[in-house]
C-alpha cells in the first residue's frame, strides 16, 4: 500500500496531542538509528579504502599537488 505524503501529514495533524508527541519521539529514534546506521557504512568504506591503498603522507607541497591530482 502506497501512501502520500501529504495524506501521511493530514492523517498526523488528526492525531492527538500525546499521539503526536509520541510520533516525534519515534521519528527523532529513526532519524538518530538512519545517520548512525550512515557513519557506520562510511566508516566500512574507509576502512576498505585504507587496506586497499595505504595514507601516504608528504611534506612536499609537489608531491601533495600530485596526490590531490591522482
Amino acid at each position: 500500500m502506497q501512501v502520500n505524503f501529504a495524506a501521511v501529514v493530514e492523517h498526523v495533524h488528526s492525531l492527538s496531542y500525546h499521539e503526536k508527541f509520541e510520533l516525534k519521539e519515534l521519528l527523532e529514534k529513526y532519524l538518530i538509528e538512519e545517520r548512525r546506521e550512515k557513519i557506520y557504512q562510511n566508516y566500512q568504506i574507509s576502512q576498505q579504502q585504507h587496506r586497499d591503498n595505504p595514507l601516504e603522507f608528504s611534506s612536499d607541497m609537489n608531491r601533495l599537488e600530485e596526490m590531490l591530482n591522482d
